[in-house]
């Protein structure tokens, strides 16, 4: 599952890789000019031991990355052409075949106030992408409404997990479940994360019946899918901006329903947002789903009608 990620890596982290795999935890590798190499694995950091070819807990023992080292890197992340690529890293990532996604970060360059590129690029951090297929099976069930489902939104804190149900309720909405047949879906991928497209082929499972509008805004996405590919559901993660929120009003009018993410900590930070006050009170929303976190890491989920009363 690992072995684009190393592809991308210069040797001795190359060595490490067939522990790495034998890890199954591994969620990110940071990699920073002049500090050391650095995976996480759940709340655990380690280091890599260079003298002795393996993961430690122990600092001092940690092998430091060069800039020479994220230099190689950002060309073998590109296949040795940076300008094939200028696109994502205008936008900090670029997504690896398997769904890793390598997140950038350096000199901004600023055109007319924009991003134009990044330069000096000395920080990434490398996502590995896991699926978690049949997380969501016990939430799907709830979210239809006859043949449909209801407009729903999932929110949660970061880290809780929202896009990792959102994409496995894609995938089952998609191919169908509970005694229900399969919808028509479009996912709306503004960074890349629910379907992880590489060279626009999905990484992810996300079902029969669904079609991607990758690396588009979800707002300009919204109205793209509707005018040309006739979606039952359109799959939406993170809403954040006024311009979002303006867009799926949009797409409540059209027809489709909404399945859509956004970062609250609880019901009251929900209503802190205007826009998500109102459509409370409206019940625009039918279903919202609150994730958490146990303190075992087990997810679970609680659903609440639209205006707030818990179901479940």
């Amino acid at each position: 599952m690992l072995e684009m990620i190393q592809k991308i890596f210069p040797e001795p982290v190359r060595r490490i890789f067939p522990a790495l795999e034998q890890m199954g935890t591994l969620e990110e590798i940071r990699v920073r000019a002049g500090q050391p190499f650095l995976f996480q694995a759940g709340e655990t950091e380690y280091f890599l031991d260079e003298k002795h070819g393996k993961l430690t807990r122990e600092h001092g023992l940690a092998c430091v990355a060069k800039k020479e080292d994220l230099a190689q890197m950002m060309v073998l992340l590109s296949r040795y052409s940076l300008y094939a690529f200028e696109e994502e890293i205008r936008r900090g990532y670029i997504t690896l075949e398997g769904g890793h996604r390598v997140g950038l970060a350096g000199q901004t360059v600023l055109e007319d106030g924009k991003v134009r590129t990044l330069r000096y690029i000395n920080f990434m951090n490398i996502r590995i992408a896991r699926e978690r297929k049949g997380c969501a099976a016990g939430l799907v069930p709830y979210l239809y409404h006859g043949d449909q489902i209801y407009n729903t939104l999932i929110f949660s804190p970061p880290g809780m997990g929202k896009t990792t149900y959102l994409r496995d309720a894609v995938r089952l909405l998609s191919d169908g479940c509970a005694g229900k047949k399969g919808l028509r879906v479009c996912v709306l991928d503004e960074r890349s994360e629910i379907a992880a497209c590489h060279l626009g082929i999905p990484q992810n499972d996300v079902g029969m019946r669904t079609d991607v509008m990758d690396s588009c805004t979800k707002a300009e996405g919204m109205q793209m899918v509707l005018r040309s590919m006739a979606p039952q559901v359109i799959a939406v993660d993170e809403l954040g901006c006024e311009e979002d929120f303006e867009a799926v009003e949009k797409v409540l009018y059209s027809g489709s329903c909404i399945l859509g993410t956004v970062h609250a900590e609880n019901m009251d930070e929900l209503e802190k947002k205007s826009v998500l006050r109102r459509w409370k009170k409206d019940m625009v929303f039918e279903r919202l789903v609150r994730l958490g976190k146990k303190e075992d890491r087990e997810r679970y989920f609680e659903i609440f009608d639209g205006s707030g009363n818990r179901l479940c």
